[in-house]
C-alpha cells in the first residue's frame, strides 16, 4: 500500500480542457484559500431591514466632520442614504431623470450595421446597447456628490436628511461620471455629452467651472476612440478609464492645471463600476481579461479562470458588472451576469496578495469595502437590501464547496483501489468529502460519498483518476489542508 498526498495548490484553475485542470482545484463556491488552507468565506446579514425600491447600482460610504457614518445608494430612479443605525432616507433629487434598471438591447430589423448577418432576418445583436443606469459618488468634504449616468447632472447633498440632493450650480450636464481628485478638484467625466471630455471645477469650489485668470477651472479632451466610463484616485493620480484604453490626469498647476496622458491601450473597462482601488493600485475587468495600474503603464493580470468567466457572460447586461474590494483578505470581487441571466448571479475573486482566483454564485449589484464600517457592505439583487459581509457562516441555505480536477491515483495504466483517507482538517466532522472516479478521461463518472471526515476515513472505490469534492457540513469556520489517500494496485481494466 502507498499514501498519496492530495496536495493541490491554492486557487481555482478553469482554463482549457478538463484534463488541463489535473491536480488543481477546478470549481468552487463560497470558499477562499488563506494561509494556504481551504476555508469558507464569511456569511452575511442585513444591514437594514428597509429595502430599496429597485436594485442598487452604486454605493459610497463616508464619515462626516462629526464622526457620523453614512452610506449612499443609488438605483435607476432613486438616491438613498442610510445613517449608522441603518435608517433609510430618500434624498432623490427633484427632477431626476429616471434611467434603465436593465440594459436595453434593441434587436430586430434595422438595429445593427448594414451588411451584418443574413438579409431578411432580425438582427441578433444591436450595434448600440443602452446600459443599465449606474451612479458615481464621492465625498466633497463632508458632503456627498453624485451623478447618475442616465441623468447626467451633478448633485450635492449636505447631510440634511429631510432635504433631497440638489444640482451643483454652474456644473456641466450630460456627464457620465464624476471624481473628486486628491487636489480637491471635482472632475466631470464625459461632460456636456462629449464622451471624451474631462472638465474640472476650480480647486475647493465646485460651483466655478468657467476658466479665468483667477481660478484653476479647465477642461481637456482625451485623444481616444473610446468613451469615458469612470475615474478613480490611484497613486496620487487620477486614472480615467474608457471602454478602450486608460489615461492618467496629473496636476501640474497653473496655467495648464492638469496634463493627461494615455497609459494603456486595448485595456478598456467593461462597465462603469468594474474597478477597485487597493494598496497595489487599481484593478479592473476588461472585455477578455483583467488589468492593473499602479503607476507607469497598465499591465494585464494573468487569470486562471478567464475561459470560464468570459465564455459564459451576458454581454448585453455587462454594464451591471461591479467590483468590490475586500482588503482584509487581499481580495477583489467582481459580480457579473452569466449568459443565462439578466442580473448579476456570479462572482470571480482575485487574491492580489498571492495571485490566486476563485469563482462562485452570488446575486449582488454594488458594494463598498470595510473602512468606514467594520465589514464590507454589498447590495443584494434579490431582496434589494444592503448586507454586511464576512459575518458568521450563514449562506441562505447554500453550502460552500471546492472540487478538484482529475487527480491521477495510479501510473496511468494500473487501476488503483482506495481504501482509506487520512484527512487534514481543523476540526473533525466539519467537512464532508465526495470522490468521483473514472477509468478513462471520457469514461462514465462514478460518485462515492459524501463521507463525513474522521481520522481515518474508510473508503472503497477503484479507478485511474479521481476528483475530490469537499463541502462544509456545519456552519463553522472549517479548514482543509493536505489530505492523504491510502491506495493499492487493483489490476488492469
Amino acid at each position: 500500500m502507498a499514501l498519496i498526498q492530495l496536495d493541490l495548490p491554492p486557487g481555482v484553475y478553469r482554463n482549457g480542457t478538463d484534463l488541463q485542470t489535473a491536480g488543481r482545484w477546478r470549481d468552487s463556491n463560497l470558499v477562499r484559500w488563506h494561509d494556504n488552507t481551504l476555508r469558507p468565506i464569511g456569511g452575511w446579514r442585513a444591514r437594514s431591514d428597509t429595502a430599496t425600491a429597485s436594485k442598487v447600482r452604486g454605493i459610497h460610504a463616508w464619515i462626516d466632520n462629526s464622526s457620523d457614518r453614512w452610506i449612499s445608494a443609488g438605483s435607476y430612479n432613486k438616491l438613498y442614504i442610510y445613517n449608522s443605525g441603518g435608517t433609510q432616507y430618500d434624498i432623490t433629487p427633484i427632477g431626476l431623470t429616471a434611467g434603465n434598471e436593465d440594459a436595453l438591447n434593441p434587436v430586430g430589423f434595422g438595429t445593427a450595421s448594414y451588411g451584418l448577418e443574413e438579409y431578411g432576418t432580425p438582427r441578433k445583436e444591436a450595434s448600440t446597447i443602452t446600459p443599465a443606469t449606474t451612479w458615481s459618488m464621492d465625498s466633497w468634504g463632508q458632503n456627498l456628490v453624485s451623478c447618475s449616468i442616465s441623468d447626467g447632472k451633478i448633485y450635492e447633498w449636505s447631510l440634511v436628511t429631510g432635504t433631497p440632493a440638489a444640482v451643483i450650480a454652474n456644473a456641466p450636464t450630460g456627464c457620465r461620471s464624476i471624481l473628486v481628485t486628491e487636489e480637491r478638484f471635482l472632475f466631470a467625466l464625459g461632460a456636456g455629452g462629449n464622451p471624451r471630455l474631462v472638465q474640472w471645477s476650480d480647486r475647493e469650489d465646485n460651483t466655478t467651472w468657467t476658466p479665468s485668470a483667477t481660478n484653476e477651472a479647465g477642461s481637456l479632451e482625451l485623444q481616444t476612440s473610446g468613451r469615458i466610463q469612470c475615474g478613480v484616485k490611484v497613486q496620487n493620480q487620477s486614472l480615467i478609464l474608457t471602454d478602450t484604453d486608460a489615461h492618467v490626469a496629473t496636476y501640474s498647476g497653473p496655467p495648464y492645471v492638469y496634463g493627461i496622458e494615455r497609459v494603456g491601450t486595448s485595456c478598456g473597462i467593461i462597465s462603469t463600476q468594474a474597478v477597485a482601488v487597493v494598496d497595489i493600485g487599481a484593478i479592473w475587468m476588461g472585455r477578455r481579461s483583467f488589468y492593473t495600474y499602479s503607476g507607469g503603464a497598465v499591465t494585464e493580470v494573468s487569470c486562471d479562470v478567464a475561459d470560464y468567466v468570459f465564455s459564459d457572460i451576458n454581454i448585453s447586461q455587462i454594464s451591471k458588472a461591479c467590483a468590490v474590494s475586500n482588503a482584509n483578505f487581499g481580495e477583489i470581487w467582481w459580480f457579473y451576469p452569466s449568459s443565462s441571466s439578466n442580473e448579476n448571479d456570479r462572482y470571480v475573486v482575485f487574491n492580489y496578495t498571492d495571485g490566486t482566483w476563485a469563482i462562485g454564485s452570488m446575486a449582488r449589484t454594488s458594494g463598498v469595502d470595510s473602512g468606514v464600517y467594520r465589514q464590507p457592505i454589498i447590495a443584494s439583487a434579490t431582496d434589494k437590501k444592503l448586507y454586511e459581509h464576512e459575518i458568521g457562516f450563514n449562506y441562505d441555505g447554500v453550502e460552500p464547496f471546492a472540487e478538484s480536477g482529475p487527480i491521477s491515483i495510479g501510473n496511468g495504466e494500473n487501476v488503483m483501489s482506495v481504501t482509506e483517507m487520512i484527512p487534514d482538517e481543523k476540526t473533525q466532522g466539519d467537512v464532508d468529502a465526495t470522490f468521483k472516479t473514472r477509468f478513462y478521461p471520457n469514461d462514465v463518472e462514478r460518485t462515492y460519498g459524501p463521507y463525513n471526515m474522521s481520522n481515518p476515513t474508510s473508503l472503497r472505490f477503484t479507478g485511474r483518476q479521481v476528483r475530490l469534492r469537499v463541502e462544509g457540513s456545519n456552519a463553522n469556520d472549517w479548514r482543509v489542508g493536505v489530505n492523504r489517500l491510502e491506495v493499492k494496485a487493483g489490476g488492469r481494466r
